[in-house]
């Protein structure tokens, strides 16, 4: 496996952006990656578990954490041999902060010893207000983790996740082109910005 990237974070923390503009960088660089994001719309486990994203109760929060993680661990099975210089990995083992407490502990501590966390590790930290803000700036439908309730919830839950010593925490309130700067530096590429 090439070198693996993580970049999690609560819903509209900018995930998704950073890992375009990362994988966009490597590959200015002549180097390849893949870029994986959960959960993904190419497989069984993503789409069901996107499908009880926008369902409520106790038992589709619970179904969509799990077919959240059947899908990472699908996404290790078939990415992690490929010949490429960079894997990232869009949300990895955050999703475990949906789950209720405290399962969320029990289920973390288990994935972080069955997937790779050899790598860069990366937890985007945006404030539940700033990421409701901005899910009720840019989404038509939102997903049933993305009240401030739920965001505030499932925030506190993955900050002491990502506190284990694994993960490089960033603020994720500032500008776009700020946190880019920050993964870049902690990844160990050099931005022509920086290079400046």
């Amino acid at each position: 496996m090439g070198r693996l990237v993580v970049i999690d974070g609560l819903d509209a923390s900018g995930k998704s952006t950073q890992a375009e503009m990362l994988a966009e960088h490597i590959r200015a660089s002549g180097k390849t990656c893949i870029i994986r994001s959960h959960p993904g719309d190419d497989n069984f486990f993503g789409v069901k578990g996107r499908e009880y994203l926008f369902r409520e109760g106790k038992a589709a929060h619970l179904a969509a954490s799990l077919f959240y993680l059947a899908d990472v661990i699908r996404s290790i099975t078939f990415y992690h041999w490929r010949g490429v210089d960079y894997l990232i990995f869009v949300r990895y083992l955050m999703g475990t902060a949906y789950l209720p407490a405290p399962l969320h502990k029990y289920a973390y501590s288990f994935f972080s010893h069955v997937v790779p966390t050899k790598g860069d590790l990366i937890f985007i930290e945006v404030s539940p207000e700033e990421a409701y803000r901005r899910v009720a700036e840019n989404r038509v439908k939102t997903e049933r983790f993305e009240t401030i309730d739920e965001l505030a919830k499932t925030s506190e839950k993955a900050l002491k996740l990502a506190s284990d010593g694994k993960w490089k925490i960033i603020d994720g309130n500032r500008s776009i082109p700020e946190i880019h700067e920050d993964i870049l530096n902690l990844v160990g590429l050099k931005s022509q910005n920086s290079a400046l």
